[in-house]
């Protein structure tokens, strides 16, 4: 009797246990399926009620669903006791493509500390987001962990490391990685070291590359194809984008849209803007990357009325234009000095009722602040719902540009207040506000705060901004003594920033110490003699300049005096050139 209730009991276990599986299992299906918050929202108030909330699968699931809503995610996350792998895996993962992809950094210590094994997929979220924020310290860390744990051996993880060297711009570390063990290189890995070279702008070696894949019989795949392309298009060489042609006609690539929208580009930036429209009109089903690609280019090549034109030709056909439709076509305004296709662009937004989303908002924003209406910039960007960094620093450009610093400044702290994190660009264009503002106690305080807070590196054009803020403010001794310490060297811009300052104050003395250091150390420049013989002219001291050997050596001589016949075509300063277009 005993046995019979025993196994009883048992079948009874069994089906609760299966009724139990299927339920986890269709609740996972459903948090898969929702497409709204809402909607996530009420499948969760279902867990809570049934006490599913506790069961580690389908909780797992439920902060899975919710990765574009990290701040939700992190609720739920905050609340459990004992989340396993998968869970942290997940908020990692969810973090790193979020907007703030530095909260997986303290995580990830987390995770470690209590004890769990780090798997693949923790270092590549982990790597992903160092990369976002250019953490090279970090992500080199990173780097040691996953070798010492042997999970570099992972072929996915060595192409998430050699993605963050790419990304970060230390190509030779990401070649040295891509060399120490070649067979465990698979397509991705080439790709992704091909499109690392295309970021530093060394496009000739991406087909250094593409040669030795070939010679070790690896095919080309439709992202090769496409770097091939874009290394081509950066050097400008026609002759090589229309073998790349041939070669993908041969391959049978030519049906692929991205490839075609890549051949568009390559075609119209090499000055072949018929071939890129013979292309496009041989396409049967064009898509909108397509027409954008094209809009763009016409309105690159300062072909805005035909860029119009096709704006409204695409309208006629019935494809939507999106925010990068016009984006595109907006570049090119400033350029054209067009006031009437500004207008033009700004009715179609209204008359389409298009989403002033980041793309589209931040590019309206950048073209009325370059067109010298900072008001219906300013206008436009309080208007966007979806602001991003490149919003927030077009805006704070545009204030700098209009010479009202303070106002740049104020947005820069209410950029951070609201939780953006202002990137190199962002301090380049708040430094650059400084400078022309003469803001020297700010400015310095700014630039302290981005290597120190944020940890950037500053690169050349961060220090040149400081240099010439100094330099403007009178300081040119204290300029004097940054340039000589600055850890960036073989660049001449930064001399020359303060050789400017030294014309502007009449500093002879430091002017012609400055001038040695260009003609000693880089290559000698028209500009350095005329910045010097304007220093001249400042201080008054003119006839100097006839006695000083560098002004013999190089015959330039200024106001009255006359470049010897000979020596003309060696000292030429170009002609300046404005426009101004009166709109009738």
């Amino acid at each position: 009797m005993t046995s019979i209730w025993l196994r009883h009991a048992h079948l009874t276990a069994k089906a609760f246990s299966l009724e139990a599986h299927s339920l986890h299992h269709n609740l996972a299906l459903a948090l898969k399926s929702c497409k709204t918050i809402s909607e996530i929202r009420q499948i969760h108030g279902f867990m809570v009620k049934t006490a599913l909330n506790n069961v580690p699968f389908t909780l797992s699931k439920l902060i899975a669903a919710l990765i574009l809503d990290m701040d939700y995610a992190t609720s739920i996350f905050g609340y459990i006791q004992n989340p396993n792998l998968f869970m942290f895996n997940t908020m990692l993962r969810g973090y790193s493509i979020s907007n703030f992809p530095n909260k997986a950094f303290p995580l990830f210590n987390e995770l470690r500390n209590r004890g769990l094994e780090v798997d693949q997929f923790s270092f590549i979220s982990m790597l992903k987001a160092c990369g976002r924020v250019s953490e090279i310290g970090v992500g080199q860390g990173i780097h040691g962990i996953a070798v010492r744990s042997g999970n570099w051996v992972f072929v996915d993880v060595k192409n998430a490391i050699l993605h963050f060297y790419c990304v970060c711009k230390r190509i030779e570390d990401a070649r040295k990685l891509f060399d120490e063990f070649p067979e465990g290189n698979d397509l991705v890995s080439w790709n992704t070291l091909m499109g690392g070279y295309l970021f530093v702008s060394q496009p000739c070696l991406v087909f250094g590359l593409f040669w030795k894949m070939c010679w070790i019989g690896l095919g080309a795949s439709v992202a090769t194809v496409l770097n091939l392309l874009s290394a081509a298009s950066d050097i400008g060489n026609f002759v090589v984008g229309k073998s790349l042609h041939g070669h993908c006609i041969q391959i049978g690539f030519c049906s692929n849209l991205s490839v075609l929208t890549a051949l568009i580009d390559l075609y119209a930036k090499t000055g072949h803007i018929y071939l890129a429209t013979k292309v496009f009109d041989g396409i049967a089903e064009k898509d909108v990357v397509l027409w954008n690609c094209l809009i763009g280019n016409y309105a690159r090549n300062g072909q805005v009325g035909e860029a119009v034109a096709l704006l409204k030709q695409m309208s006629l056909q019935g494809m939507k234009p999106n925010s990068s439709t016009l984006s595109g076509l907006l570049s090119a305004c400033p350029v054209s000095g067009s006031a009437q296709v500004v207008n033009h662009i700004t009715r179609f937004v209204e008359e389409k009722k298009l989403e002033l989303d980041a793309v589209l908002g931040t590019a309206l924003v950048d073209m009325y602040a370059k067109c010298g209406m900072l008001k219906e910039a300013m206008d436009i960007f309080e208007r966007m719902e979806d602001k991003d960094v490149k919003s927030w620093t077009a805006m704070i450009s545009g204030h700098g540009v209009h010479g009202q610093p303070i106002n740049a400044i104020r947005l820069f702290r209410r950029m951070e207040k609201e939780g953006f994190r202002p990137n190199e660009v962002t301090f380049l264009a708040i430094l650059t506000a400084c400078s022309h503002g003469g803001l020297v106690i700010e400015g310095t305080e700014i630039f302290k705060r981005m290597v120190q807070e944020y940890g950037f590196s500053p690169q050349v054009e961060h220090y040149g901004c400081l240099i010439d803020l100094l330099g403007r403010a009178g300081m040119l001794h204290e300029a004097h003594k940054l340039i000589k310490s600055l850890p960036i060297k073989g660049d001449a811009t930064a001399w020359r920033t303060l050789l400017s300052a030294c014309r502007v104050y009449g500093d002879v003395k430091l002017g012609e110490d400055v001038k040695d250091v260009l003609k000693s150390i880089y290559t000698e420049h028209p500009t350095d003699s005329l910045l010097i013989s304007s220093t001249y002219a400042v201080a008054g001291r003119i006839p100097d300049l006839i006695r000083t050997q560098e002004m013999k050596q190089t015959n330039v001589i200024v106001e009255n005096y006359v470049v010897p016949e000979a020596e003309r075509e060696n000292v030429v300063k170009e002609a300046g050139l404005s426009r101004v277009e009166i709109d009738t």
